[in-house]
């Protein structure tokens, strides 16, 4: 049988070869762009000992694609928060009005994993609660790739959603919200303590698709953080205690969270200034009816092409929010 210490061990030398694979991916990124201009300069030689309209496309061509590959290297340069190579943790919820917005929560579940599966991130579901007819009433996902959460905090506040909806018999307009909280993973590693003895831990069923296993044990698990108030729960996995880990793993996640907005609260007060929340501002605009449009309205970034965003394709407004900040 392997020693206590033998798994830290094993998990510390995890994250190391891990941290080792992301910095020797940023040197081949490095040399991949080089290369790209050792080529074009080669190109820009052979036309001027020889125009040739045939190298001058493969010129064009090579401008775009390190124009394209610099741009990625910048965005990156600017993710040098604390957290910002992290994993990151999305937590879906529909604002009022039913049906219609829970189902607005799902189009964007649908979206983000989207997005996430285009990058070549991990998806895993932590907790889904599905809705009374249609769409979802809350869901919590674990996205895991190189600064997942840096690119991700983009995407937290109020989405708004405008569309004829499919389940209004008179097919009015709607308008629907949703909200978006993402958050860095946090690792055992850093100095957060949560004292036992401040949790409540409850077990029941769980509900939704699994077959007979969800519909006789008792593997979901419900954690409170008393002090705060603060409550995770999590379903999807089939076993009491890996739904238990990743419960901790999202309580973890919000208490750093609430750590730090209190920390920005502290800093607004000393500089006298109205900080705006987040969470309650609305910072995108998706419309389907009347005409079609994304926009974001901290950055004015928009596509007409709505169905294209909801396929996955936000790295624009990502990147101008990244820009901007």
């Amino acid at each position: 049988m392997a020693e206590p210490g033998f798994w830290d061990q094993a998990e510390t030398a995890q994250k190391q070869v891990q941290a080792l694979k992301q910095l020797k991916q940023v040197v081949e990124e490095w040399e991949q762009v080089d290369q790209q201009l050792q080529d074009i300069q080669v190109i820009l030689e052979l036309i001027a000992e020889e125009p040739d309209a045939g190298l001058e496309q493969e010129l064009i061509h090579g401008v775009s694609k390190l124009d394209e590959a610099v741009n990625q290297l910048e965005l990156k340069a600017m993710l040098n928060g604390e957290y910002d190579e992290h994993n990151a943790i999305l937590t879906i919820h529909p604002g009022a009005g039913g049906t219609e917005s829970q189902d607005w929560a799902e189009m964007l579940l649908r979206m983000y994993t989207r997005w996430a599966e285009a990058h070549d991130y991990g998806v895993e579901i932590l907790d889904l609660q599905a809705g009374d007819e249609a769409g979802i009433k809350s869901a919590t996902l674990l996205i895991s790739g190189p600064y997942a959460y840096g690119y991700l905090q983009a995407e937290k506040g109020v989405h708004r959603l405008v569309r004829i909806s499919p389940f209004d018999a008179s097919g009015r307009r709607h308008t629907s919200f949703a909200s978006v909280e993402v958050m860095p993973e946090i690792d055992d590693d850093i100095d957060l303590e949560i004292d036992p003895s401040e949790l409540r831990i409850d077990t029941y069923r769980a509900s939704g698709a699994g077959g007979q296993h969800v519909n006789k044990t008792d593997s979901a698990i419900r954690i409170t953080h008393i002090p705060t108030g603060i409550v995770v729960q999590c379903q999807t996995e089939r076993s009491q205690h890996q739904n238990r880990e990743s419960a901790m793993k999202i309580l973890r996640a919000r208490l750093l969270e609430r750590k730090r907005a209190e920390q920005q609260e502290k800093m607004a007060e000393l500089k006298g200034e109205q900080q705006e929340i987040a969470w309650g501002s609305q910072i995108r605009s998706y419309v389907f009816c009347p005409y079609t449009l994304v926009k974001d309205h901290r950055t004015n970034a928009e596509i007409g092409d709505v169905n294209a965003v909801m396929d996955g394709e936000i790295d624009r407004f990502i990147e101008a929010y990244l820009k901007a900040k």
